[in-house]
């Protein structure tokens, strides 16, 4: 008997102490077990610490960003030693070679004076620090990877902001593989077609620009119209789903196939919905009963949808939002 291939993990960069590598100033790590343990099965980690493959030593003297937030000096404030101009020649190198990795997310350690994303503290001519810094090494990779799903580790625990980042990045590996697999305007339409409800449940606007896209696709050099609908695509995912659109989604699979259930399924799925619109539910409850009667009375178009499944159900992570 044969047995099914494993899906390939889907490689992210990843700052390296946390996976547990010991390169933190004080020689010590932030192992995040979440990411190694729970999301580790599904990804291959590209592991990477600016301050170590900048030569710095483990552990090491504390690094601080210095001056305007726009543009800061890396400084090491007890020997005065400025890094700046190393971590920039650094960042750019690698960054670009980041690009053979063929990376689909990216998650990175807060408040790093290299990695930090975002409100990392930039000491100003008073040695007052202000939350308004981004990272050397971070700010290269954002303005080189505009459409790379990009996280830090603290905020993936907001459960919100966690399921939104995963959910990117696994539709960032979709829209690559078919990207990578000879399409055509008949593929992209399939394609489009198949994350409808996933793109109406971050943004309808961006859903209907995209259809104009693939509506259009035929005419002209094909090849030409495929980055504009990548970027639209991703920045459409980047726009958080809310419960409002959830509902609206969720009546929307609904419509499908009520007139093939009774009216006392289709009230017991009404209400599991409106119970979840008023947060009483996780969305994993009014999803998981709309796949029971999908699974009865089979409907393809609904049933194709990456909205029902978009990333692995072990997961878990409608059970939060």
């Amino acid at each position: 008997m044969q047995h099914p291939q494993p899906e390939p993990k889907i490689k992210v960069g990843i700052s390296s102490c946390l996976l547990g590598m010991k390169v933190r100033f004080d020689g010590g790590h932030k192992h995040d077990r979440y990411l190694t343990e729970t999301l580790g099965r599904y990804f291959e980690w590209v592991a990477v610490c600016p301050e170590v493959d900048i030569g710095m030593s483990t552990p090491r003297e504390n690094i601080r960003l210095v001056g305007a937030a726009a543009d800061p000096r890396l400084i090491a404030p007890k020997s005065g030693t400025d890094f700046t101009g190393r971590m920039k020649a650094y960042a750019v190198q690698r960054v670009a070679a980041l690009a053979r990795e063929e990376l689909h997310g990216y998650i990175l350690k807060k408040d790093s004076p290299s990695c930090g994303m975002e409100r990392v503290r930039v000491y100003d001519h008073n040695n007052v620090p202000q939350r308004s810094g981004i990272g050397i090494y971070a700010r290269k990779l954002l303005e080189t990877y505009p459409l790379l799903p990009v996280e830090e580790e603290g905020r993936l625990n907001d459960h919100r902001l966690r399921e939104n980042f995963i959910e990117r990045v696994f539709a960032h590996y979709r829209i690559r593989q078919f990207m990578n697999g000879s399409p055509r305007p008949g593929t992209l339409v399939a394609f489009h077609t198949a994350h409808k409800l996933t793109l109406m449940s971050h943004s309808v606007k961006h859903y209907r620009e995209l259809g104009r896209l693939v509506a259009e696709s035929g005419k002209g050099a094909f090849s030409d119209k495929l980055p504009g609908y990548f970027a639209l695509f991703m920045e459409a995912l980047k726009l958080k789903a809310t419960t409002r659109k959830h509902t609206n989604v969720l009546h929307h699979i609904l419509g499908y196939f009520k007139k093939k259930i009774d009216s006392r399924d289709k009230q017991e799925i009404l209400e599991l919905i409106e119970q979840y619109r008023n947060g009483y539910l996780p969305l994993i409850v009014p999803v998981t009963l709309l796949k029971h009667h999908l699974n009865r009375h089979q409907v393809p178009w609904v049933t194709s949808q990456t909205y029902l499944n978009p990333y692995p159900a072990e997961l878990m992570l409608r059970n939060f939002v």
